[in-house]
């Protein structure tokens, strides 16, 4: 039996793979989640075998909560479940320590494939992206896949990047990380300098085209 948590920021996505998955007499579905930083409450709480985790979320996205989850829960393997085809995002979330990369669009079968193929403790990746994700380790290397200016950024600086792009004030943002505004400010600045960008409106674009946010 394996037992899921369904990290999703969609209601209606999370009762869809809900009632996908308790059709499967070897899957249990032991929790949800709506985003990244209740993802990884749950997780410690739940303990499931996997998480079935969405990339983009509010507040923590998927790829930071997957390497939180990995670094403090180890034995807890994670399937990320998203709708972006760029391999760049799959390489990265391997990076972050995730065991599968599957497209949103896929069928059941493909993600009863894809969870059992994680417990077995291999890597599964959708079909559509695989070839890719390959042809970036092998023109690259592992150490270099998926390097960018992205990759420059600290974990605090992502989670402030997609805050600020989901329109939050740096008082707001404080107020959220239990930071102080100048502290914020701080960090803006250096990820601004890091990215070469020099307004909001940059910021968000960047942080769309790298999934921490989605485009309206």
């Amino acid at each position: 039996m394996i037992s899921v948590l369904i990290a999703d920021d969609h209601t209606i996505v999370r009762q869809g793979l809900r009632s996908l998955l308790e059709g499967s007499t070897d899957i249990r579905v032991v929790g949800e989640a709506g985003d990244g930083r209740q993802a990884i409450e749950r997780a410690e709480e739940l303990q499931p075998d996997v998480v079935v985790m969405d990339v983009a979320m509010p507040g923590l996205n998927g790829l930071e909560a997957t390497r939180e989850i990995r670094k403090r829960f180890p034995q807890i393997r994670v399937l990320a479940l998203t709708m972006h085809r760029d391999p760049q995002y799959a390489v990265r979330l391997l990076q972050a320590g995730a065991a599968g990369y599957l497209l949103k669009d896929s069928a059941k079968e493909a993600l009863l494939a894809a969870l059992e193929a994680v417990m077995r403790g291999e890597t599964f990746l959708s079909p559509e992206v695989s070839r890719q994700v390959l042809d970036v380790y092998d023109r690259h290397g592992e150490a270099a896949a998926a390097r960018s200016p992205f990759d420059t950024l600290t974990t605090r600086e992502r989670e402030i990047l997609q805050r600020i792009a989901e329109g939050y004030t740096s008082r707001q943002i404080a107020g959220q990380l239990g930071i102080s505004a100048k502290t914020v400010n701080n960090h803006r600045a250096r990820i601004m300098d890091k990215l070469n960008i020099r307004d909001i409106a940059g910021l968000t674009r960047f942080a769309v085209q790298n999934g921490l946010i989605q485009a309206e």
